[in-house]
């Protein structure tokens, strides 16, 4: 198996690794309640989809 003959310098690997970190989820606004929630998926907190309620959510007590 090759080795390399000479160290990769700092910037090199840098330049590799450029593409490696996570991204930020995109969130969205439910238009029903206001509260952020992932896009194309109904809210957690109300349980509507485009306008229809599609989740029945149970009322926890806090």
């Amino acid at each position: 198996m090759p080795n390399p003959k000479r160290r990769h310098s700092t910037r090199r690997t840098a330049l590799r690794r450029s593409h490696d970190f996570l991204t930020a989820v995109g969130l969205s606004e439910c238009p029903t309640c206001h509260e952020k929630k992932l896009p194309h998926r109904a809210c957690p907190k109300c349980g509507a989809y485009k306008g229809h309620q599609v989740l029945d959510i149970k009322e926890t007590a806090k």
